[in-house]
């Protein structure tokens, strides 16, 4: 039998996860992918979230890796959440997405950008990963006795929280 070699004989954690993807999306990341830290984190994504070839692909197209890792993140899960719920719910979430399937080529106004994602759900869900389901846009909430309206509402079913989205 041939064997090929994947570079991964080094590196015992990548060795692992390549047994728990299918074989078309590991060649997808051998022939596309060539850092050995990118690599793991497309098997590892790919692995938890079950991504097919085609959303595999669209995210390395995009460089999900980059967007992913590299990123400073905006939000409050310090503040809001206990430690560890804050840390799991920083690495579930992104910080900068590509919204190219928007068609937007120059700035709009929010509404605007509401508009386009909601007709655009699946394709947003896709983009935002795996485990969250859409709730609804303009989402009536009431605290104390004010009324506030979420741009885009979310729930995240791997941390049970809801996931409010603010353009």
């Amino acid at each position: 039998m041939r064997q090929f070699y994947l570079g991964y004989k080094e590196h015992p954690n990548l060795q692992q996860l390549v047994g728990e993807i299918p074989w078309g999306q590991n060649l997808l990341i051998i022939s596309k992918v060539k850092s050995v830290s990118e690599r793991e984190y497309y098997l590892r994504m790919t692995a938890e979230t079950g991504w097919s070839r085609n959303v595999l692909l669209h995210q390395i197209k995009t460089d999900a890796y980059s967007r992913h890792k590299k990123a400073v993140k905006q939000h409050n899960f310090k503040t809001t959440l206990p430690a560890a719920q804050a840390e799991q719910a920083d690495e579930a979430m992104k910080d900068v997405y590509a919204l190219d399937f928007l068609g937007i080529t120059k700035p709009v106004v929010e509404r605007e950008l509401e508009r386009r994602m909601v007709n655009h759900i699946k394709d947003l869900l896709l983009e935002f990963g795996h485990g969250f389901a859409f709730i609804g846009s303009q989402y009536p909430l009431k605290v104390d006795d004010e009324q506030y309206f979420v741009d885009l509402l979310f729930y995240h079913r791997r941390l049970r929280r809801l996931v409010a989205v603010e353009s």
